[in-house]
């Protein structure tokens, strides 16, 4: 996991690095990929060559053409590619392959007979080899399909792919052949079935007409004869009705007139009677004397009573005539109507049995008519389906023959090879360099990755979370500080990088807001030789610069090593007055106090072996020591065990302001860094920070760079005039 954390947190920069760290082996890896790629070239075309036979086997649209037609509907590229895929997979079956290692030609190449001699193993293992290096391609704009071959012999090579594509498109065309007879014995078969229908509809017509006795029972634009005799029926009755109406209607109002007094019709019709005309002609002759006589003798004069009586004689006769005439016309136009009354009735009774007649003979053809027309269109479906059938069944013969039936065609015959087609010189060369190179830079990061040691600063921000309060390079890199004990490298060379980095800690730790206000501080890591006492003293000789006055003390019971550091006049024998004797009550503060031979810096030695260091450690004398010498020092630095190897260290950080935890960049892991701390915060300690000890010089790195411009920057210019 925490690989992983830390390459997905890589930069650019950061893999530049890493490349420019490792290039030596990347390029030997590349360079070692280049030669094994030209040597398995060259070993394997001398030795292993393989050659590819190829041929093309042309794929026709999958619609059946009409043959009775020149041009054929398009089809669509997706679906013909389709069409091709599926071939193309069939002929590459297990099938297809096994019927071609049935083959005599193929049973008696080199190929097939170096599978072993046992039948069966040799059919499965050349199966197997068939679906490895045989293979059948579709063109996806083309209309082919590429049929392949790869083996070791150039000759059986072309013979394998050959014989696969005449066996293919053989089984092709006997495929579809037999397709094409299916269909035609079926469209026979339905043929006799149809005709057989045919003739059992004609026969249904001919009862039909039979039945009803009408010939022409089909449907017309024109009426026929039936129709045309109900349609003249119709109207006659309708005007025959017409008239029955007006004769009733004409009968009552004659009726009526009989009864009353005499129409102006009839005094019109009376008036035209000779009778009544002569009497007229008397009247008006008898008048006319009358007047003659009036004017001649008067009105008391016997002629003009004469005449005045035959004048009314002659108008009394009108007027009986009259009367007599009326009635008989009047009787006599009723009588009339009465009888054109009965006439009409007896004409509509002889009417209304020829419609019924008529009606049932036009309802007996309409019913043959809707049979007739069922029958008709089962002739007609009939017939048409015989037409479509007669006319599929020739298209089918012409297609049977036609060439491009089976829908393939083997446009050539695969040539043999000229070349190998395995190994290639341009894909060996290049694709050795290129593995070589990849897996140069594969292990360079599987190197890099797998170093769990805590190297960087970037480590320490990942993985502890801690403040870092600076880097000290290793003493290797440095040749100011060749021959000095690195404990005294601030003090002996105080130009060095190793120097100015430890300053850089003392400003660090200062400025820090906790580093500020510690007045004891506890120097410790996680383990042993992690430098934590060359940290200790160069630190104290940082401070003791600024004029401070440092006290530094020696709690490593177990591993003491001020007392070789400081020998003074022991001669880096350990002291009996330490800490462990201070301690312990046998001797008070000052007889433990030493000189360091530094100006401002004092030390105290850590004294006999204690026999449970813990508990002196963690005694109340410890703590109250610690708090007197707060008082009297500007700094006290106490270099502890280690945090995993004594307990003690837990104790210790407890009673100081803070601790310091030194990281040996060479040594300190990753789990050793997190378990340090998970220690030190169950005791609630205050940690200051963390320094890096030993950070080597990594080609890309932080230090590479900074060496560099440190010792440009120490060069001395001379001031100018």
């Amino acid at each position: 996991m925490a690989a992983r954390g830390a390459a997905s947190g890589m930069t650019p920069r950061e893999i530049i690095a890493i490349l420019r760290r490792h290039w030596l082996m990347i390029a030997l890896l590349t360079i070692l990929g280049l030669g094994c790629g030209g040597v398995s070239w060259y070993l394997l075309s001398k030795y292993r060559p393989k050659y590819t036979a190829l041929t093309f086997i042309k794929v026709l649209p999958p619609v059946e053409k009409d043959p009775t037609t020149i041009q054929s509907n398009p089809v669509a590229q997706d679906v013909q590619y389709g069409n091709r895929l599926s071939l193309a997979m069939r002929l590459t079956s297990q099938g297809m392959l096994q019927q071609l290692i049935d083959r005599e030609k193929i049973q008696q190449t080199k190929w097939f007979k170096g599978f072993g001699d046992i039948k069966d193993v040799r059919i499965r293992k050349a199966i197997k080899n068939l679906e490895k290096n045989f293979s059948a391609n579709p063109q996806r704009d083309g209309d082919s399909i590429i049929v392949s071959m790869t083996c070791g012999d150039k000759t059986e090579s072309a013979l394998i792919v050959n014989e696969m594509a005449s066996l293919f498109v053989n089984s092709q065309g006997g495929t579809k052949r037999k397709e094409v007879a299916e269909k035609l014995a079926r469209l026979d078969d339905q043929q006799v079935r149809v005709q057989r229908d045919l003739d059992q509809a004609e026969r249904t017509l001919d009862d039909i007409r039979r039945r009803y006795g009408f010939t022409d029972l089909e449907e017309h634009a024109f009426q026929s004869v039936i129709e045309q005799k109900l349609n003249e029926l119709e109207n006659q009755g309708n005007t025959l009705s017409l008239d029955l109406s007006q004769t009733q209607a004409s009968i009552a109002t004659l009726a009526a007139q009989a009864q009353g007094p005499v129409q102006v019709q009839v005094e019109r019709q009376v008036e035209t009677d000779p009778v009544m005309l002569s009497l007229a002609q008397q009247l008006a002759f008898q008048e006319s004397t009358l007047a003659g006589a009036l004017a001649r003798f008067g009105e008391d004069h016997r002629v003009v009573r004469q005449l005045r009586e035959y004048i009314d004689s002659v108008q009394q006769e009108r007027f009986r005539r009259k009367a007599i005439i009326a009635e008989q016309t009047r009787q006599a136009n009723l009588k009339n109507a009465q009888d054109e009354l009965a006439t009409l009735q007896g004409r509509l009774a002889q009417y209304e049995q020829l419609r019924d007649t008529a009606a049932k003979q036009k309802e007996e053809m309409d019913l043959a008519r809707v049979q007739f027309a069922k029958g008709m269109k089962i002739r007609d479906e009939r017939r048409t389906m015989l037409d479509s059938i007669k006319g599929q069944a020739e298209k089918l013969k012409i297609m049977y023959d036609d060439p491009e039936t089976p829908k393939v065609q083997l446009t050539d015959l695969a040539p043999e090879p000229l070349e190998a087609s395995f190994p290639k010189l341009m894909v060996f060369v290049p694709g050795g360099t290129f593995l070589g190179l990849l897996l140069g830079i594969g292990l360079a990061f599987l190197i890099e990755l797998l170093n769990d040691l805590v190297r960087t600063p970037k480590d320490v921000a990942t993985y502890l979370h801690i403040p870092l309060l600076g880097m000290i390079p290793d003493t290797e890199e440095d040749e100011q500080v060749e021959d000095i004990e690195p404990a005294f490298v601030a003090r002996q060379a105080p130009n060095s990088i190793l120097s100015e980095s430890y300053r850089r800690v003392r400003i660090n730790l200062k400025l820090s807001e906790s580093g500020g206000k510690a007045r004891t501080i506890l120097i410790t890591s996680g383990g042993a030789k992690d430098g934590k006492t060359t940290v200790a003293v160069n630190i104290a000789t940082t401070l003791v610069a600024e004029g401070r006055k440092i006290l530094l003390i020696d709690a490593n019971f177990r591993r003491p090593r001020l007392h070789t550091l400081f020998a003074g006049e022991q001669g880096g024998t350990q002291a009996s007055a330490g800490l462990s004797s201070l301690l312990a009550g046998q001797c008070d503060l000052q007889q433990t106090i030493r000189p360091s031979g530094m100006e401002g810096l004092t030390i105290i030695e850590s004294g006999p072996m204690p026999a449970n260091p813990a508990e002196t450690l963690g005694s109340e004398a410890m703590q109250r020591l610690i708090g007197q010498l707060r008082d009297s020092y500007d700094y006290v630095i106490i270099d502890g065990p280690p945090v995993l190897l004594a307990s003690e260290a837990k104790i210790l950080a407890k009673y100081v302001d803070g601790t310091i935890l030194v990281f040996n960049a060479a040594a300190t892991r990753r789990g050793t860094g997190v378990r340090t701390l998970g220690e030190l915060k169950q005791v609630n300690a205050n940690i200051l920070g963390c320094m890096l000890l030993r950070v080597r010089m990594l080609k890309g790195g932080y230090f590479q760079e900074m060496f560099r411009l440190y010792r440009e920057y120490q060069v001395l210019e001379p001031a100018k005039a």
